[in-house]
């Protein structure tokens, strides 16, 4: 059984099931969910708690089948706590992950949690992981995404009886908001506790934050993935691009990553954009370069109105580029490679900007 993770609330009021696997890398929401089932279990007389974290091949697993097995000495209820920070159990570990699921079934008075980070595809089709869901219940902890940050940060004010000004004006607060934290979730739970101890709700009306109050009172904290910089290319967004372009650099991030990050793209917008003019249809053409999920939504948005030549002028820059990060002096280019990434961005961010109305 699959569980998202808004849901669990409501889940844990009607009752505990004796299994269940929440995986994630949103350390924020896996906690919070943690913290959830830990508090119901508790009120439902679940006092002895067990903690196993499988680190090396030569984890021992037959201590976690006994501890789910064992009569517990000091109550009557505990939970067996499985954290697997590798998400790859291997072969013996996935043959007793699927035997603790069996097991869970045959015992009401030992809970089991496992903790597991993101999995890709191939792990979610696993036997063992398989017996989890099978047996048990499945919390996937989603990250939040840039374009639902805003409304994520609405509803995590309101619980602290706080809000934003009506309309545009409070739509502006909170894209600044989200522009201060992007990227850390942590961060900006603790920016919005910030604010309710600056500005206690009472009980009568919650209190209403202006531009200048948000302002003033969030740090800077947004944190940069490169291949979120993707994202924001394709999408068209020059002053994301320019931020996180800054917020990378200022990071440490290695220069020759940010570029083979945007080279990709380009590679790839051009054999896409070639197998369209030599008649491949759209959706062939994206599964023959490897392009799913939310970076296909973004190709076929973009593809129509790139034309091949800006393509192939793209590919010219990312190859000077490609120099300048590696030392060479390229004509009427900045040396600092830096700044040529920011161009060379800007530039295909620019040819990816969604067409004005007239």
């Amino acid at each position: 059984m699959q569980l998202a993770a808004a849901q669990l609330p409501a889940h844990l009021g009607r009752g505990l099931k004796p299994l269940y696997t929440v995986h994630g890398d949103e350390p924020l929401l896996v906690q919070e969910a943690l913290d959830a089932l830990r508090a119901a279990s508790r009120a439902q007389g679940y006092t002895e708690r067990t903690v196993f974290t499988v680190s090396g091949a030569h984890f021992d697993w037959s201590s976690v089948l006994a501890a789910g097995n064992a009569l517990s000495l000091f109550a009557e209820r505990r939970i067996v706590e499985l954290h697997i920070p590798s998400g790859k159990p291997g072969k013996d570990g996935g043959e007793a992950l699927q035997q603790l699921a069996r097991n869970s079934a045959q015992s009401s008075d030992t809970l089991t949690l496992v903790v597991l980070p993101r999995l890709d595809k191939a792990t979610r089709s696993s036997a063992w992981f398989a017996a989890l869901e099978q047996h048990g219940v499945s919390v996937p902890i989603d990250p939040v995404e840039r374009a639902a940050l805003p409304e994520w940060i609405a509803q995590r004010l309101a619980a602290r009886g706080l809000r934003v000004e009506p309309g545009e004006a409070g739509q502006r607060t909170l894209q600044f908001f989200a522009d201060r934290v992007e990227g850390n979730l942590l961060a900006a739970h603790q920016e919005v506790e910030k604010l309710a101890l600056l500005y206690p709700a009472s009980a009568e009306a919650p209190v209403v934050l202006s531009f200048e109050q948000v302002e003033a009172a969030v740090l800077n904290v947004a944190r940069y993935d490169v291949f979120k910089l993707s994202e924001a290319v394709l999408g068209g967004q020059l002053a994301r691009v320019q931020r996180m372009l800054e917020g990378l650099r200022a990071e440490g991030e290695a220069a020759v990553l940010v570029h083979y990050t945007l080279a990709e793209d380009i590679r790839a917008l051009k054999r896409v954009k070639d197998a369209l003019e030599a008649g491949r249809p759209l959706p062939v053409a994206l599964r023959e370069q490897r392009i799913w999920g939310a970076r296909e939504r973004l190709f076929e948005r973009v593809l129509p109105q790139l034309k091949p030549a800006a393509l192939t002028q793209l590919l010219l820059d990312a190859h000077t580029v490609d120099g300048i990060v590696k030392g060479l002096a390229a004509p009427d280019w900045p040396s600092d490679p830096w700044q040529a990434l920011q161009r060379l961005a800007l530039r295909l961010a620019r040819l990816c900007m969604a067409p004005r109305r007239r």
